[in-house]
């Protein structure tokens, strides 16, 4: 009999495959998400669909923004998935092609079953399944395609509301819990941009008086220089 993988296997995984430090403001952001994808995985009743997939990526790339050096992002995202035993170019190429889609289609085409296209048979899957196994990655992929597709939605409290009442009554899934995922989800965005910018600022301030010391080192060599 095999046994489940636990959260400590998977970040042990996690670091033996991305073998560079995370950077210490990040770390809780990848780790969160890490802890998060694992409960999931082990979930008997979850499936991997593309809306989730994106509600991964745009997870990661928006809360990574800014991680420095920039070359590591992408080796920790595949380091993320592939400790999940999971692959990192579907999540990446599902998440693209939704957005792709999206961004030229009615939010409606994308995400109510009976008006969809191209994802009919996913979002069927979800509707149709009792044991569907709701998560708030998966909700901010479905957030991620009204952005896509109706910007104009997505800005207008009431318009997003009543938008997810439809979408939620169409997959069979709780308005309440989207709703309360969707705005923690935004919420900690905001602060993480927030955050973002102090530390711009104060990386920006300790690199100015880095560059005045060392103009005000050079100065008297010049000045040696120059009576000599």
């Amino acid at each position: 009999m095999n046994s489940v993988r636990t959260v400590s296997d998977t970040k042990r995984s996690f670091y033996s495959l991305h073998t560079r430090p995370v950077n210490s403001i990040f770390r809780r952001v990848v780790e969160e998400l890490m802890v998060e994808m694992h409960l999931l995985a082990v979930n008997t009743d979850f499936r991997y669909d593309p809306f989730y997939a994106l509600g991964v990526v745009t997870t990661f790339d928006r809360f990574m923004q800014g991680y420095r050096p920039e070359a590591d992002k992408e080796s920790i995202f595949t380091a993320l998935c592939k400790a999940l035993e999971a692959d990192p170019q579907q999540y990446r190429t599902d998440a693209q092609r939704l957005i792709a889609t999206a961004s030229s289609a009615a939010w409606d085409s994308m995400l109510i079953p009976d008006k969809a296209n191209d994802y009919r048979e996913a979002l069927q899957a979800v509707a149709s399944n009792p044991k569907f196994k709701y998560s708030r990655l998966f909700a901010v992929g479905l957030y991620t395609i009204l952005e896509a597709s109706s910007p104009d939605v997505v800005k207008d409290t009431a318009k997003l509301n009543e938008t997810f009442k439809q979408i939620c009554q169409a997959l069979n899934i709780s308005e309440e819990k989207i709703q309360k995922d969707l705005e923690l989800y935004r919420s900690n965005l905001e602060k993480m941009n927030q955050m973002q910018v102090v530390i711009a600022e104060a990386l920006a301030a300790d690199r100015k008086k880095r560059e005045e010391r060392e103009q005000a080192q050079a100065k008297p060599k010049d000045e040696a220089t120059s009576e000599s």
